[in-house]
């Protein structure tokens, strides 16, 4: 069976490489499926959950928006922030989400209630791909 090359880098540089059979990432106008051979295509990505299918098994990676640059046989996922499932501080995440609650609760400017809503964002899909709740 085919596979594509897999590439998800962030300025602190490369967090995922390997060769899949599938790519599932949520992009601003919705989902997008990428098998090899997908018609080369640019898209913005959202927060959220990129699903990597291989031999069976899925591996998830949260990223915090980005860019997905696909070619029929490469993958390449450009995100400020990345995480594979297995890396993520849960404790962590869970306590900037707690944070984010606080202030979207006390009185703020719009520009602090945006910073917080994504923040919150941001820690409830760190928890979700650890969790499995995707």
């Amino acid at each position: 069976m085919k596979t594509l090359t897999v590439n998800i880098v962030t300025p602190d540089g490369p967090v995922y490489d390997s060769q899949v059979d599938m790519i599932i990432a949520k992009t601003a106008s919705g989902e997008i499926g990428i098998l090899p051979g997908h018609i080369p295509t640019v898209a913005p990505l959202v927060i959220g959950a990129v699903k990597l299918k291989k031999d069976g098994k899925s591996e998830y990676v949260a990223v915090n928006g980005g860019f997905v640059e696909v070619r029929p046989e490469k993958v390449s996922i450009l995100t400020q922030s990345a995480e594979v499932a297995s890396n993520i501080d849960v404790a962590r995440a869970k306590e900037s989400m707690k944070r984010a609650e606080q202030r979207l609760q006390g009185k703020a400017d719009a520009t602090d209630f945006n910073r917080a809503e994504l923040s919150l964002k941001r820690a409830m899909n760190r928890i979700n791909v650890y969790e499995g709740n995707i």
